[in-house]
């Protein structure tokens, strides 16, 4: 697939589903945003607004009642499923709120494990995921198991196995959430250098007003609805 600077294009995006009394809720309002690579577009909004509603579609993990969604040029309302799921293992990379690590394996496997989907031999993928691990500050701590890593070093493992397919789409999903403020500016500073590092398009869903600066672009959801740009210091 070619590249292209914009990793990401919604372009009139409206998300309905039933909500099981005959009645249907618009969880997404006609909703337009592009991300660029090199660049984090933050995404604030109340519970509820539609900011994970939007990063499922992003993700090609729900498809949008209408509307288009491109991602690195590819249009998704034109791939099966055996398609989006491909355009995921080497386009997106998704860092979710609990980082969901698998018990038995160490930190570098649960990054190798990523790679076998896509069919890399262990070796290669193995000394990527060390090189991945070092790089997010995990360097001493490749062996170790979930149980043996504190809530921040699972929450960078989870950006490491994120990054492993090299994608040109980062999307967070409230990273912070668990973790104390530290940690959290840690998580939130290890985000914004990786996106430039991997020249990725990020785009994070924060409740963590106080980091919203970090991000190049902010962006405030409510009721299914976009509006960009928002003011950083907005609740």
């Amino acid at each position: 697939m070619n590249s292209t600077t914009t990793a990401l294009i919604l372009e009139n995006v409206t998300l309905e589903y039933p909500d099981g009394q005959n009645n249907t809720v618009r969880a997404l309002d006609n909703v337009g945003l592009s991300a660029v690579r090199g660049t984090v577009t933050g995404l604030a909004g109340p519970s509820g607004s539609g900011k994970s509603s939007l990063l499922a579609v992003a993700a090609t993990l729900i498809p949008p009642t209408s509307g288009t969604v491109l991602v690195n040029g590819a249009d998704v309302g034109g791939l099966d499923d055996a398609e989006r799921a491909r355009l995921r293992r080497e386009e997106i990379g998704i860092v979710f709120q609990q980082p969901n690590l698998l018990p038995a394996l160490t930190a570098v496997e649960q990054l190798v494990a990523v790679a076998h989907l896509r069919g890399e031999r262990t070796g290669p993928a193995a000394d990527r995921a060390g090189e991945l691990l070092n790089l997010v500050g995990l360097d001493g701590q490749v062996n170790q198991r979930p149980h043996q890593l504190s809530g921040g070093q699972r929450q960078r493992v989870n950006i490491a196995r994120a990054l492993m397919g090299n994608p040109s789409l980062l999307l967070v999903d409230e990273p912070t959430a668990a973790l104390d403020h530290d940690r959290s500016a840690s998580i939130m500073k290890l985000l914004r250098d990786v996106t430039e590092e991997f020249n990725v398009a990020t785009i994070l869903v924060t409740h963590d007003v106080e980091f919203l600066p970090l991000a190049d672009v902010v962006v405030r959801m409510r009721d299914g609805v976009l509006t960009l740009p928002a003011a950083v210091d907005q609740p």
